[in-house]
């Protein structure tokens, strides 16, 4: 048959992206909206005696705990299932789990269910960012998933809001049904997404793959599709079997690599440094509303620095834009420490968090799905969540230990720090990939 890969990348981009970006995308979005919702939950049953501090604790670690094994389960079964299948099995977990938490009796029933809760939200960030690129022309590519990293930062701002208006009225309760309800309508929505034909293909599953791409370019107009492939690119070749061990081994170790660096520094920067800036403001003199409000002022970079990537990625290119972005967010740390008033550290937290968050955009959204061959793109992506989830659940205790010996300098060292090796690592052992189809990518 006529590879998939090169009939995918040459339609024009249209309503058939679109459909596709948003049925990820929604799901993504309920994913994060259940890890955010977490916060105002967890006020909420402290408040009412329902829970303990003890308790909530147990609640955060165990979502971590379900988010890494799902992150890892999640790379296996998208590379043997299929895309399709593993997003709709993960959905329904999380999904079938909320709804089980919004009629939990008791704070040790919730817990469990969080856990269940867990493992769907860690497999929907591997799945949806590996699969987008699949169905995404290269040129578009780093915008496209820089625009879906967006939609799934965005829950931060509606579950925060919801939780404002709803937890205080009518209960926690009601945030779980949300998420449970949201995410099978998105699965309902999404039985007709069809299998990526770049995964059929590689499983030597030829007619199929044909089928699913026929399919799709009948949702063209005729004048729309590209002319008929050069029988030279028919591709008869036996699919190739690739392995998790292979991922450990030259040539993809070295992409290994990179994914790690990526998913274990920005995670040591998110959990080390965005996630404390209301603790850090409180212990340098301000009150606890006042310290939220100049965090809020500062998270509006998370959806700017998203749709600055979006501009820029597919000019920028990854390499040198994950090297530029993270020296340039070295160096605004540093800054935010010698801010003489905080106005002006409001200003450099805000430059901090987009250059954060576009950093993201940039390596966790579009870089890290596409250093991987489609055999084991899931699992190469799981391995590289993991290991950022195992920095994420690391990096509160450091943070408290360094906090306590000297202060924000001390933790900042250890951002600026892990920044630096970031840029060092792009440089060193780096892959540009910017519009490169993934065959292109595979074949460097």
């Amino acid at each position: 048959m006529t590879d998939p890969g090169p009939r995918l990348d040459r339609l024009p981009v249209g309503r058939f992206h679109r459909r596709i970006i948003w049925l990820i995308g929604a799901g993504m979005f309920f994913d994060s909206f259940d890890v955010y919702l977490a916060a105002g939950v967890l006020g909420a049953l402290v408040h009412s005696g329902w829970s303990t501090l003890g308790h909530n604790a147990t609640f955060v670690s165990i979502t971590s705990v379900g988010m890494l094994l799902g992150a890892l389960a999640a790379g296996y079964l998208g590379d043997v299932k299929g895309r399709k299948f593993s997003y709709q099995f993960n959905l329904a977990i999380f999904g079938l789990a909320s709804l089980a938490g919004a009629v939990a009796p008791s704070m040790e029933w919730l817990i469990v269910c969080r856990f269940f809760m867990g493992l769907g939200l860690g497999a929907e960030i591997v799945i949806g960012y590996g699969c987008l690129g699949e169905f995404v022309p290269p040129q578009v590519r780093g915008k496209w998933s820089a625009y879906l990293s967006l939609i799934a930062n965005s829950a931060l701002f509606f579950s925060t809001l919801l939780g404002f208006l709803i937890i205080p009225h009518l209960g926690w309760r009601v945030m779980f049904v949300i998420v449970g309800v949201g995410a099978f309508v998105i699965w309902f929505r999404r039985r007709a997404m069809p299998e990526s034909p770049r995964w059929l293909k590689s499983q030597g599953r030829d007619a199929e793959a044909e089928a699913v791409m026929a399919g799709i370019e009948r949702e063209f107009a005729p004048a729309q599709l590209p002319d008929p492939p050069d029988p030279a690119a028919v591709d008869d070749r036996p699919a190739r079997k690739l392995g998790s061990v292979d991922l450990f081994k030259p040539p993809y170790l070295r992409r290994t690599a990179i994914a790690v660096c990526v998913h274990v520094v920005l995670n040591i920067v998110i959990y080390g440094f965005v996630v404390w800036v209301p603790t850090f403001l409180v212990g340098q003199g301000l009150g606890v509303s006042s310290s939220l409000g100049y965090s809020a002022l500062m998270s509006l970079g998370g959806p700017a620095g998203a749709l600055i990537a979006a501009l820029i990625s597919d000019r920028v290119g990854r390499r040198y834009g994950i090297l530029v972005f993270s020296l340039l967010a070295a160096v605004t740390g540093w800054a935010y420490l010698s801010s003489p008033n905080i106005y002006l550290a409001t200003f450099l937290g805000f430059i901090m968090f987009t250059l954060v968050y576009l950093l993201v955009a940039f390596g966790i959204a579009t870089h890290v799905p596409e250093l991987f061959p489609t055999d084991v793109r899931l699992r190469g992506n799981g391995v590289a969540n993991t290991t950022g989830r195992i920095a994420a659940i690391a990096a509160p205790p450091i943070v408290v230990g360094l906090y306590g010996a000297g202060g924000i300098d001390a933790v900042m060292a250890l951002i600026i720090g892990a920044l630096l090796v970031l840029a060092v690592a792009m440089l060193l052992i780096g892959i540009e990939t910017r519009n490169r189809t993934l065959e292109e990518i595979d074949a460097l």
